[in-house]
């Protein structure tokens, strides 16, 4: 350690990155137990910046009621085992934030989430079949409550007006609803957890980078630098989380995790249409997400999206697909190269050889202009006009490659991943969809990794947070029924 680097502080939690993830876990250690001091480092001047803020994302609430790629047809049946466990989590979600709202952690639920209908498109004979039997699946389901299906006009037409217009229906077309999804904004909900966190003594060190991380012992020295003076500074922390999006695996790297050996990053950017016309972003009310194109990442599913951002209603289309070596949206082009290893080069072969679709997706997606963008939007919207529309930049997002056995080198994972060092002194989740919905879930999964220790003192109180946790709502109707209402009147959803 350099002259310039001695330790200045000491702290019992680090949280690097100052989006979603590191709030929620934040919010849940200081609950579990106060007494604990918290810091969080972040490179940019503010909280949710990256990937958190609310136009870096769908803001859907991933809940699996209208995201068709989580319920894949295999062998002509449909497989929903995604959907219901990725449902789950979200309604952990939702009792966490009630948590938060009941005890003045969180402040008015208006600003995060908003109910919005939650809308499935299906067109053309093979997928109005499609969405067909994946209605009379899950419509009896207890985590789909509500579920509707129909391929009459003049239903589709009251519905969605915005997309009914100019609309030929002579080619099958059908939707399947549900009035109970939500919009969320990130960005919002990430300020609210942090405002309560520095009220309660959490230090944030805004415009500071994290360099690197080294052991030291049983705890770790967090490397930092002033992104405006260059100073330079380091940090002893008992316990580090690295929750900073597309730089959390360089930086468990730098920390010498053999758990991420071999592992590599997949840099995947977007971008949306998003509408500058105030009329016809109030003829539109609902989240309608479609099937992707072949060979094109889950993150990129076509959705015509009602957002509710900073209390002003907004119209989304997209994301297109794109690529950049960048692992943020404000990262640095040599990303990519500086995160190529030893280790990671047959990983990253081998997914370049199997995941052909893929590049033949994106390299379409970055050759197209506007007007190409416009005639994807038109499937949905068959009287879009060029004017009332923007191309705007959405986050960025690094999908994790994990190694694999021989012949195969590198898997694509599109997903959500813990991963922590076998001492649970250190942490960080990579991917991306469905992270930010599911972050309490993932972060309970961190918990009981880390602090198993811990996990008998801290029983009554995660039960306080999450009064479901250790129970599933897909056996327990019952259960759901009693947390849905408590989550629905708590988060002012009922209007």
């Amino acid at each position: 350690m350099s002259e310039t680097e001695k330790i200045t502080d000491e702290v019992d939690v680090a949280l690097i990155g100052a989006g979603i993830i590191s709030a929620t876990l934040g919010a849940m250690l200081r609950e579990l137990q106060p007494s604990w001091t918290q810091m969080v480092f972040e490179r940019l001047d503010g909280p949710a910046l990256e990937s958190t803020s609310p136009w870096n994302n769908a803001g859907t609430g991933h809940s699996a009621l209208c995201e068709l790629n989580y319920t894949p047809e295999k062998n002509g049946l449909l497989d929903i085992t995604k959907a219901v466990n990725i449902n789950e989590k979200f309604q952990v979600s939702r009792q966490f934030w009630s948590y938060g709202v009941e005890n003045n952690i969180l402040g008015d639920p208006k600003e995060f989430i908003n109910p919005i209908p939650h809308v499935s498109l299906a067109q053309g004979r093979d997928q109005v079949d499609y969405l067909r039997r994946r209605f009379e699946t899950l419509r009896e389901h207890t985590l789909f409550p509500g579920l509707h299906f129909t391929e009459d006009e003049t239903e589709f037409s009251e519905k969605l007006p915005l997309m009914a217009k100019d609309r030929d229906f002579s080619e099958p077309i059908a939707i399947s609803w549900t009035a109970a999804g939500t919009d969320i904004n990130y960005g919002a909900l990430t300020r609210q957890f942090f405002a309560h966190a520095e009220e309660a003594g959490t230090e944030f060190r805004y415009g500071h980078e994290v360099t690197r991380i080294r052991p030291d012992g049983n705890k770790w020295i967090v490397h930092c630098k002033n992104v405006h003076t260059g100073d330079r500074k380091a940090v002893r922390a008992n316990f580090v989380f690295v929750g900073a999006g597309g730089y959390a695996l360089d930086l468990l790297r730098s920390a010498g995790l053999k758990e991420v050996r071999g592992i590599a990053g997949f840099p995947i950017s977007g971008m949306w249409l998003r509408c500058t016309n105030p009329e016809l972003i109030e003829q539109h009310n609902a989240k309608v997400y479609g099937k992707a194109r072949v060979g094109a990442p889950p993150m990129s599913v076509p959705h015509l999206d009602t957002r509710v951002i900073d209390g002003r209603k907004g119209l989304l289309f997209g994301p297109y697909g794109g690529w950049t070596p960048k692992f943020l949206k404000k990262g640095s082009y040599l990303d990519l190269f500086k995160s190529i290893r030893p280790d990671n080069i047959p990983s990253y072969l081998g997914v370049a050889v199997q995941e052909f679709g893929l590049t033949k997706y994106l390299v379409s997606e970055v050759t197209k202009n506007f007007d190409q963008r416009m005639d994807a939007l038109r499937q949905y919207m068959p009287a879009a006009e060029n004017k009332d529309w923007e191309l705007v930049v959405a986050g960025q997002r690094v999908q994790v490659i994990q190694p694999a056995p021989a012949p195969r080198f590198g898997s694509l994972e599109f997903g959500t991943t813990v991963i922590n060092n076998s001492e649970g002194t250190i942490a960080g989740l990579l991917g991306a969809s469905p992270g930010a919905s599911i972050a309490p879930a993932a972060m309970l999964e961190l918990i009981e990794r880390c602090f198993g220790e811990h996990m008998i003192d801290w029983s009554d109180k995660l039960y306080e947070l999450i009064p479901s946790y250790g129970r599933k709502f897909a056996v327990e109707p019952e259960l759901f029924e009693k947390t849905w209402a408590r989550t629905q009147k708590t988060l002012q959803l009922e209007r």
